[in-house]
């Protein structure tokens, strides 16, 4: 599997702007469903102009960290989503899959940043915002997210 993908095509909504060195790239998303189970479903992304960027050109300066990038990532989208994400037995419903997982596990940056992504939401919260709305949050909060996939 290639670091890199082509570009994805156009998502579901606009683009979210990504800032990173001074480079033009953006978040994008599938469209999302509705799963089993209350689990609201959906692919996101990072491109730029030459398609969808690795984890690694979004990691430290410095080089990546040794533990994998999902490790930093996700707790940095719940902080963004935080509050809207349902709390089951002292957890959060988020889940966060790689779409194309690293050849090597020691290697975990090599890899497109393209996630699949799992989410339950507080019902009171959801009820009030229309999905495109609720789509929205969910890349915004992505989008903000990756940004600090770069600091050490």
């Amino acid at each position: 599997m290639p670091e890199r993908l082509p570009h994805p095509g156009p998502g579901y909504l606009k683009n979210h702007e990504v800032r990173f060195a001074g480079r033009a790239i953006a978040a994008g998303m599938s469209r999302p469903v509705d799963g089993p189970d209350d689990w609201w479903l959906g692919v996101l992304w990072v491109v730029d102009e030459g398609g969808v960027v690795s984890f690694r050109e979004m990691g430290p300066t410095a080089g990546p960290p040794p533990e994998p990038p999902l490790v930093r990532l996700g707790p940095a989208i719940a902080g963004e989503l935080s509050g809207l994400i349902l709390e089951e037995n002292g957890r959060l419903c988020v889940r966060l899959t790689p779409l194309y997982p690293p050849e090597d596990d020691a290697q975990p940056w090599r890899c497109p940043l393209v996630l699949r992504t799992a989410f339950k939401f507080e019902p009171a919260l959801v009820a009030t915002l229309t999905p495109n709305a609720l789509a929205d949050r969910v890349l915004a909060g992505f989008a903000r997210a990756v940004e600090t996939l770069h600091r050490p």
